[in-house]
């Protein structure tokens, strides 16, 4: 790597990023309890999954808490709101470089909303939970909201960078990468620390089960299904062309991590209100809260719905970003088809009918991935053995995809 100029410089520059965000993340918001704190990340397993998307900044309570949440939310919401625009459908998919900027744009402006509605949303939490202070005036209020939502969008900023010009083709994710690898040592010595001989046999489990976990990650994440498209010959200026052959790639997870992070957006939402409305003097909306809490409380009934959200997600997801017909489309003006099959609308929906099969399979994985943690600590009983399947899927695709870009940059070089 270090032979090639460009790729040193796009190296450090990365590097530079992340020491500026690890840096950020361990300045706090002042007056926090950091017992109490503690006590809740140990008692709130949804909490430590925020915490992933956070960078980990949220377990430090820090400056940039949010992490990049509001950023990814933002362009959540843009991409659901295709399905509704028209326009912005065609300026997402049909516009060109020119069109997806502009949408990163639009997604870069809803996000100030957002970031100070969840820093707001933050603070009244962080006030019940008694980590910070019931009695804020209105001008540390103020101040904090604003130093919480301005942390989040310089993270945004400093993910684009990382996406522009160091070695990442997502910077947010390198972000996230960062964040969980940075949380590694204090995982560790916690392990250490509260190591008890009687558990052996538990620990070799956890470690065989936390290989398998990372070789299924490796091969979901790499496994694709392919299309065999044949061109068909065009005669041209007295010389033919075409008649060759190639494929249409399907990855088995089209969707990513994208599904879970909708799924968490999904319950946060209940726990939110039951912040929110906690202190109503409603016997009715007090007795609704309370079987919310319960339910989310009971880690069984928890994992199941978190499961069938996850599950749901993937198809709706790859429904949204993946158009079996636009593809049906593309292969038919440039003269391609798919052995055995018909142009136009046969075509849609044979690739739409492969589609849905594989989904099943990746929807089926991140369901497991995601619950893997509640699963872990219910059948062990030890807190600090929580295999990180969210985290794992994200560490491993940002390596991936760093390896595939510096072997990109070095092959290009090599020509």
């Amino acid at each position: 790597m270090f032979t090639d100029s460009s790729l040193r410089k796009r190296l450090f520059f990365l590097l530079g990023l992340l020491i500026v965000f690890r840096f950020l993340a361990n300045i706090p918001i002042p007056g926090i309890d950091q017992l109490q704190l503690e006590v809740v990340f140990s008692q709130n397993q949804f909490l430590g999954l925020l915490n992933i998307f956070s960078g980990g900044g949220l377990s430090a309570l820090s400056i940039v808490m949010l992490g990049v949440g509001p950023y990814i939310t933002a362009s959540i919401i843009m991409q659901l709101l295709t399905m509704a625009s028209p326009k912005l459908k065609e300026l997402y998919h049909e516009s060109g470089e020119d069109g997806r900027r502009k949408f990163s744009r639009l997604s870069r402006y809803l996000t100030v909303p957002l970031a100070i509605f969840q820093a707001f949303g933050f603070i009244l939490l962080l006030q019940q939970q008694s980590i910070l202070p019931a009695d804020l005036t209105t001008l540390v209020l103020v101040t904090n909201i604003i130093v919480i939502a301005t942390g989040s969008i310089l993270l945004m900023w400093l993910g684009e960078l990382a996406t522009e010009f160091a070695l990442g083709r997502n910077g947010v994710s390198i972000i996230i990468f960062a964040g969980i690898i940075a949380s590694l040592p204090g995982v560790i010595s916690q392990f250490v620390f509260s190591y008890d001989p009687s558990q052996l046999p538990t620990i070799i489990a956890f470690v065989a089960i936390a290989i398998v976990t990372i070789i299924s990650v490796v091969l979901i994440t790499e496994a694709e299904r392919t299309i065999p498209v044949t061109y068909a010959k065009q005669v041209r200026g007295g010389e033919t062309y075409g008649a060759t052959s190639s494929y249409i790639p399907l990855r088995l997870n089209q969707a990513g991590v994208i599904p879970i992070i909708f799924a968490i957006s999904i319950l946060l939402f209940p726990q939110m209100l039951i912040n929110f409305l906690g202190g109503v003097d409603n016997a009715i909306l007090q007795n609704v809260l309370g079987s919310m809490e319960s339910f989310l409380a009971n880690q069984v009934w928890y994992g199941v719905l978190y499961f069938l959200l996850v599950f749901v997600f993937t198809y709706f997801y790859t429904a949204v970003t993946f158009e079996p017909d636009t593809i049906a489309k593309n292969l038919q003006r440039g003269g391609a088809f798919i052995p055995g099959i018909r142009p136009g609308e046969a075509t849609a929906l044979y690739i739409s009918k492969v589609l849905t099969r594989i989904t099943f399979v990746g929807a089926l994985f991140l369901g497991l991935i995601a619950v893997m943690p509640l699963v872990v600590q219910y059948y062990s009983g030890i807190s600090s053995l929580s295999i990180g399947g969210t985290a794992l899927l994200i560490v491993v695709s940002v390596v991936i995809d760093l390896i595939k870009k510096t072997d990109a940059q070095l092959s290009m070089k090599e020509y």
